[in-house]
């Protein structure tokens, strides 16, 4: 069996991670890594996710880290709880061209009862980074009046 901190091996991904839901496809998101402390994912740059200014879409940018962030709580979750985005807030620093593939790495700052807050850094292909989103998600649990 190799280590899971080895280069030699396989990809983690947690099975909640796995199955994602149609808008994260139609993005072209694909999971490279899901563990309760990182969700990683790649994106290409498409026609479709691209500006008017022919750079990849900011709303395309803030997708991706929603979607990695939602995953990653969803990964923390017990039965009968799901999770929604509370507040999101991102940083651009440079462009995307199309064609190119970024990679966003998700890390949760805190985890608390109600609220996770996760960190998601998107990184070009030459991997400097693109963007950096915050966002706070709220658990959202089942209740007996409902």
């Amino acid at each position: 069996m190799i280590p899971q901190d080895d280069p030699a091996a396989p990809p983690t991904i947690h099975p909640v991670a796995q199955d994602q839901p149609p808008y994260a496809r139609h993005l072209g998101l694909r999971i490279t890594h899901a563990t309760p402390d990182r969700i990683e994912g790649q994106m290409t740059v498409t026609p479709e996710l691209i500006n008017r200014n022919g750079v990849l879409h900011g709303g395309a940018i803030m997708s991706l880290a929603d979607n990695l962030a939602g995953t990653g709580s969803f990964v923390h979750l017990g039965p009968g709880e799901g999770t929604t985005t509370l507040e999101s807030k991102t940083n651009f620093f440079r462009p995307v061209l199309p064609g190119d593939t970024v990679t966003a790495i998700a890390v949760p700052l805190h985890r608390g009862r109600k609220t996770t807050i996760w960190q998601t850094t998107i990184l070009r292909g030459d991997g400097k980074p693109a963007a950096m989103v915050i966002q706070t998600q709220m658990t959202l649990r089942q209740t007996d009046a409902g």
